[in-house]
């Protein structure tokens, strides 16, 4: 496979995608922090601290989801860099293959966090559903 300077471009578009996908889940995520922190001061409700906990981990998760995001991007402009410097060129590829690893750890995060995500939703539904239970 010849290895050009199309090859780290084709990369470009998905990582800026994915960056503005996390960017837009950690505003979401930071506003439902400070909307539970607003509440916590009212109430002073238990419930409300374990979410801000919650939020707070997944907020970490995509910290790391964005910085392994910007590496991915850094090593993939590098190794386009080193495909211009005739003398870098044998050394493109594999910094290429490190960018598409630093994507593959971004993604991982990611796939946590989803994780995480869907089980505090579920725990809610699930405690909803059963305060509308109506017993026989």
């Amino acid at each position: 496979m010849e290895f050009t300077l199309q090859t780290p471009a084709l990369i470009f578009p998905a990582i800026s995608l994915l960056m503005l996908a996390y960017t837009n889940r950690f505003l979401t995520l930071a506003g439902l922090v400070r909307d539970l922190a607003k509440e916590q001061e009212r109430k002073n409700d238990p419930n409300v601290l374990e979410q801000i906990k919650n939020l707070q981990h997944r907020m970490k998760l995509i910290r790391a989801m964005q910085i392994w995001g910007a590496l991915a991007f850094t090593f993939a402009v590098m190794s386009m860099l080193m495909i211009m410097i005739k003398g870098a060129l044998p050394y493109a590829p594999y910094v290429f293959g490190i960018s598409l690893l630093f994507l593959l750890v971004s993604l991982g995060y990611l796939v946590k966090e989803l994780h995480i995500s869907i089980h505090a939703l579920t725990l809610q539904l699930d405690k909803i559903k059963e305060e509308n239970t109506v017993s026989p």
